[in-house]
């Protein structure tokens, strides 16, 4: 473990200082202002977050989105304002008034930084522990973008070469989110990742005692990161120029991620707040601020004060920008050059599209055949994978389960590893088993830009990924989740494994589309309609989940409908229908059996597939109308899970057919029967909703 760092060409002025007490006292106002927020972090982070946003990361606040740039990840989402501050005075576009009007309505400072919301935040950090696991995802997604446009290039020398920086805190590495994902960024030598520890020592509860006694360096180095602890000053604030050195020894490990652990107390320097956990999580009080003020110089009958040569100072950032732009900007325009088809490749995928005939490649299944929709689904990823290189993912684990390997000879692994198959540059992923982290660093992946991700695993496990899955939707992040075993259909597991109120739970949360297709040509569709989404034709994206058969399931004709989320797979037959039975999944099938058997009693029967009820929901109301028609009242709903998501569409002569309990050990054939998913059921109950429509 290095402890004594060198400082090269570091230069820190009275400028500095004062912007960073600025930083300090804008903090403590901001929060006393609105009455809530968290002071404390924000105040002793100052000099780390300016030495980063002013000293260290290759950024243009004119263009918070260049390819070229560093990223910044604020796990400690809660310090929002150790962010808000940077893009302030570094010229993001955020001005003092923004600051005011920190965590209020309509503003450009909410709680926690917001991506979409405010320029120049890469990612939304709310749970902690997220930043970090997205982080880790950023700088896999940088190291494949490297191999994608420039492999040859020689170290450092790409325009495609660039760091990752993450803030973290006592809180994000005691959730287990962390501890995965920082497995696996030293597993993978992410020399490109740089994390900053804000060892505080304080939580909410008190101090870390309470919680805490491991040796969070000897944890990291076991992990295969580069480890380095910066000492603060002798009056306690952390040192800008031990850091900085930190840094440069950190950008020079290029085969391992680095671990700085910098030693601060919590809202330094307030006289009597300072190390608490009061200033964790709460105003400093008019006293305490004013005291604070005090002891930095400032004025403490002034509120949000600001000099004119402060800003001037800090405002440098965007000549800095500039000109770290222009001289990227020499280096990547003789890359294209030399590299025409490259350059060819990085303009499409930059620009959201995809390649011509890309559809073409995809597969279409012979009818009547059972083919479960897991097995469709790896074959059309490799179809894709064989004409859309920037696609690539892989399973927590279960790739020969989930159907995820896109590329059985290529394995996104590092250099050195044993394995046959290791490619830094891999197409492959093995997340391991690490279903949380996974989910969060294909986040990362999907904000870095310039891939297209997808990850799997069992649908039960989606439970341990939820939040980010959460996060995805919420920010409007176009990832895909490959969900196989997707009901009591995975049999002798046993109910551990068996999903039984997940495809509800998952649809209730906003913005993220649930895909169950009925069969192997549904499962096409899905895929095609999913990739088509990912492109900026569509704007905001959107998260999709893929949710998969382990059994076979019978194969109908490709209905270019299911891209609608919900269509007519079998018409009623000798005259308008009756009752109409609606499925999804391995129990559309079920439906169609007990229309052969509703029909053959004179019963006219509509079979009406819905595959995403999401995509379903978007379609215009005539459309909709035409599917399911008001005037028909007699409908039955099966899905083998709780019916939470079909009582608004069956209405109130509705019948469904769900399972409201947990599964067993058995044969899934015998499952199906013992509780009660039968074409029989399905018809005895579309009969009880036809008595009820006519009452």
């Amino acid at each position: 473990m290095s402890t004594k760092p060198t400082t090269t060409d570091f230069e820190w002025t009275a400028e500095d200082q004062r912007a960073v007490d600025t930083v300090r006292v804008l903090a403590a106002d901001a929060v006393q202002k609105v009455g809530n927020g968290h002071p404390g972090t924000a105040m002793s982070l100052a000099p780390a977050a300016y030495t980063l946003f002013q000293k260290v990361m290759r950024h243009d606040p004119a263009d918070a989105d260049w390819t070229g740039r560093d990223r910044f990840v604020l796990s400690v989402g809660h310090s929002s304002l150790t962010l808000y501050i940077q893009l302030y005075l570094a010229g993001f576009g955020l001005e003092l008034d923004d600051l005011k009007a920190f965590r209020t309505w309509g503003s450009k400072t909410p709680g926690h930084p917001e991506y979409g919301h405010t320029t120049g935040v890469e990612t939304t950090t709310g749970p902690l522990g997220q930043g970090v696991a997205n982080a880790v995802g950023m700088a896999m997604a940088a190291r494949y973008e490297r191999g994608l446009f420039d492999p040859e290039a020689a170290e450092g020398t790409s325009p495609f070469d660039h760091h990752i920086y993450c803030i973290a805190g006592d809180g994000c590495l005691q959730e287990g989110i962390s501890a995965e994902a920082s497995s696996t960024a030293g597993h993978q030598k992410l020399g490109n990742l740089i994390m900053l520890w804000d060892d505080n020592h304080i939580s909410i509860e008190g101090d870390t005692e309470t919680a805490v006694s491991e040796d969070t360096l000897k944890r990291y180095e076991a992990y295969g990161w580069h480890v380095q602890r910066v000492a603060p000053k002798e009056n306690g604030d952390l040192d800008p120029a031990a850091l900085y050195a930190a840094i440069e020894a950190a950008k020079a490990e290029t085969e391992r991620p680095s671990f700085i652990a910098m030693r601060s107390i919590i809202a330094w320097p307030a006289p009597n707040a300072q190390n608490t956990e009061a200033a964790h999580g709460s105003a400093l009080g008019d006293d305490e601020v004013a005291a604070t003020k005090r002891v930095l110089g400032f004025d403490p009958e002034k509120s949000f004060e600001v000099s004119d040569e402060v800003l001037a100072h800090t405002r440098g950032a965007l000549d800095r920008g500039r000109e770290l732009r222009a001289e990227w900007e020499k280096g990547y325009a003789a890359w294209r050059t030399a590299n025409p088809e490259h350059a060819a490749l990085f303009d499409r995928v930059a620009a959201g599209e995809l390649p011509e005939g890309w559809e073409d490649a995809l597969p279409v299944f012979e009818t009547g055949k059972a083919v479960a929709t897991r097995a469709a689904s790896g074959k059309i990823l490799q179809a894709l994978g064989a004409v859309v290189p920037e696609l690539w993912g892989g399973s927590a684990d279960l790739a020969g389960s989930n159907n995820t390997t896109i590329d059985k000879t290529s394995s996104f692994l590092p250099a050195g590893n044993p394995l046959p198959e290791a490619d830094p540059y891999g197409r492959t992923i093995h997340f391991g088993i690490r279903e949380h982290a996974m989910a969060a660093e294909m986040n990362g992946i999907q904000l870095h830009g310039n891939t297209r991700i997808y990850g799997g695993t069992f649908l039960v496990f989606s439970d341990y990924m939820r939040n980010a899955v959460r996060l995805s939707a919420l920010m409007h992040l176009p990832v895909t989740y490959v969900w196989t075993h997707d009901s009591i259909g995975l049999g002798e597991d046993g109910p551990t494994h068996q999903p039984v109120e997940h495809l509800a739970a998952l649809r209730a949360i906003p913005g993220l589309n649930l895909v169950r297709p009925a069969d192997a040509n549904e499962t096409v569709v899905a895929w095609r309609e999913i990739m088509r989404r990912w492109t900026k034709v569509y704007g905001k994206g959107a998260p999709h989940g893929l949710a998969l058969t382990r059994q076979g399931v019978p194969t109908y004709e490709l209905n270019e409908n299911t891209a609608r989320g919900g269509y007519v797979l079998a018409e009623a037959e000798g005259g308008e229908p009756q009752v109409i039975l609606i499925g999804t999944g391995s129990e559309v099938q079920l439906a169609v059996e007990a229309r052969e058997q509703l029909q053959a009693a004179g019963v006219p029967t509509r079979v009406v597939s819905v595959p995403c009820v999401e995509w379903f929901e978007e379609q215009d109301e005539a459309y909709r109308e035409s599917v399911l028609p008001r005037a028909v009242r007699a409908r039955v709903a099966v899905e083998a899970g709780i019916g939470l998501t079909w009582y608004r569409f069956v209405g109130d002569a509705g019948r469904i057919v769900s399972l409201e309990h947990f599964g067993a050990s058995a044969d899934a054939k015998v499952l199906f029967r013992e509780f009660g998913f039968t074409a029989d059921a399905v018809a005895e109950a579309a009969r009880e909703s036809l008595a009820a429509a006519q009452r």
